[in-house]
């Protein structure tokens, strides 16, 4: 069923773009998980807020905002937002000072400009992939009217972010409001009432094209977010682990051995090894898993082109292209649409893998052969040169050592000729 509120005009007629931030999507999907795990009710609603150069608005950052219900609908409590807004824009203006300082600290003669300073630029909700619902309404008029009259919606699909595979598509859609005529739809009667005035004017929503940017400071977000997802192990700690035993045996050679509660007569429990990752493993595991995934979704796109490739019509598996727009498929098997856009990018992907595997594999073998011999090498090496340095040390406390014994016999021996009575020393021999 067609959505009413979802307007017919492409959205290129417009010629507005957004830019969408990662860090909005951390925030939207930590909203929503903590929202259904709590069970709580209401609808899930936030703002977003980011810059407008021009025809291009930018989407940095978000926060959730709390509903109440008047006449019947879902709206905004305005002096909380306005509350919340204020706030919003003092942090990012302390943010961009704090960043101003620390430029200016490391130099201080280069001036340092201050970043604009966030706005408004729209809210996010959970929609049906088919679009907005007319619930939505009454929230986005209150803002279109009060706070910023081109304001966005960003819609979060929650079934498709349960249902996803590989290299799909993000689960929102992000749409700009406009009023248009509502035109009805022709009557083939034989006659219409004829109305004076213009049509009415209906908000409608249409569907915007966006793109992912990252910023350095989101960059580093990033990393501490998939080293936490990386991390996020339930290890217990030696405290925390209580054991299963509940009796202590002792039998007559004074040997103890600690019981089960249920073999309590013959068997003996031993408590559960211990495995409590390092940092060193935790990191090496992250980045094989990082590595894993790169190559799982690397793999999924190199099948996805096969499959293309395979479904294609026999004109063009065969060579013969100029007979491919005339001649139509046959066959049972459904063919995929030839795209020639898509068949030069495979093209050149295709002939920039000379660049990446090299044309001799022998040479090339034989090449990373010798490196590793010269890489084990320079280890043996190292190695034959510490044990040389350990041995020219123990050499050095050798010497030193018998140094002092001479010493100590060359004194012993003076003292005994100058005596009346002769004394054998430490080291001499009795005869």
């Amino acid at each position: 069923m067609e959505n009413p509120l979802i307007s017919t005009q492409k959205s290129t007629d417009s010629g507005l773009q957004a830019v969408l931030h990662p860090l909005v999507l951390l925030t939207i999907s930590d909203y929503i998980t903590r929202h259904t795990l709590r069970e709580q009710k209401g609808p899930i609603v936030g703002a977003l807020m980011g810059q407008q150069n021009g025809r291009e608005i930018t989407i940095e950052h978000a926060f959730e905002c709390a509903t109440t219900v008047k006449d019947g609908h879902v709206v905004l409590q305005p002096d909380w937002f306005a509350t919340r807004l204020d706030q919003s824009r003092c942090s990012a203006k302390a943010n961009a000072q704090k960043a101003k300082s620390i430029l200016t600290a490391r130099s201080p003669v280069r001036t340092v400009h201050k970043a604009p300073q966030l706005d408004l630029v729209g809210w996010y909700t959970v929609t049906p992939k088919t679009g907005p619902m007319p619930s939505v309404l009454p929230i986005h008029n209150w803002l279109l009217s009060e706070h910023n009259e081109s304001s966005l919606l960003l819609a979060f699909h929650s079934e498709e972010a349960v249902d996803h595979s590989a290299g799909s598509k993000l689960p929102l859609t992000i749409y700009e409001s406009n009023l248009e005529v509502d035109e009805p739809k022709p009557d083939h009667g034989e006659d219409k009432e004829m109305r004076d005035g213009d049509a009415p004017l209906k908000l409608k929503f249409r569907e915007l094209p966006y793109s992912v940017e990252t910023g350095e400071a989101e960059m580093v977000s990033m990393d501490f977010v998939v080293r936490g997802a990386g991390n996020a192990t339930a290890v217990e700690t030696k405290e925390q682990k209580k054991p299963q035993m509940v009796a202590v045996d002792t039998d007559t050679k004074g040997k103890r051995r600690i019981v089960s509660p249920d073999n309590a007569e013959d068997e003996t429990a031993t408590a559960p090894e211990e495995h409590v990752l390092s940092p060193e493993d935790e990191e090496l595991i992250m980045s094989l898993t990082g590595k894993a995934n790169a190559i799982k979704m690397l793999q999924s796109r190199i099948q996805l082109l096969v499959t293309y490739l395979q479904q294609l019509p026999p004109s063009y598996t065969g060579g013969n292209t100029a007979a491919a727009a005339t001649q139509p498929s046959q066959g049972t098997q459904p063919h995929s649409v030839p795209s020639h856009t898509i068949l030069r990018s495979i093209q050149a992907l295709a002939n920039r893998l000379a660049l990446i595997v090299p044309s001799a594999t022998g040479a090339f073998e034989q090449e990373m052969l010798s490196e590793r011999n010269d890489v084990q090498l320079m280890s043996l090496l190292n190695e034959v040169m510490g044990s040389s340095i350990d041995a020219r040390n123990i050499a050095k406390k050798h010497s030193a050592v018998e140094a002092a014994k001479g010493n100590s016999r060359k004194n012993m021996h003076d003292v005994g000729g100058s005596s009346n009575y002769s004394m054998a020393g430490p080291g001499d021999l009795t005869l």
